[in-house]
């Protein structure tokens, strides 16, 4: 097999990881829907304390630390 220069090699991996990227994101997008669509079912369930993977969500869609998220922000989490 003859040796490729070290500019065509990255070019060829630049080339294969955009493609990855394309196909990966696909899938990232939907698995994000059915994520948000299961946690909303246990938000729906439960109250506070929630478990530490519902904390975590509900932190990064309310914007605040998870020792500081009120029933207030999960109702309105739930709303909109």
């Amino acid at each position: 097999m003859p040796r490729m220069s070290r500019k065509t090699r990255g070019l060829l991996v630049q080339k294969k990881m955009k493609a990855s990227r394309l196909r990966n994101g696909e899938l990232k997008v939907k698995e994000r829907a059915r994520r948000d669509d299961r946690i909303k079912a246990l938000l729906k369930k439960g109250k506070l304390p929630y478990t530490p993977v519902v904390m975590s969500w509900l932190s990064v869609h309310v914007g605040k630390p998870s020792t500081r998220i009120t029933q207030a922000d999960v109702n309105a989490v739930l709303k909109g």
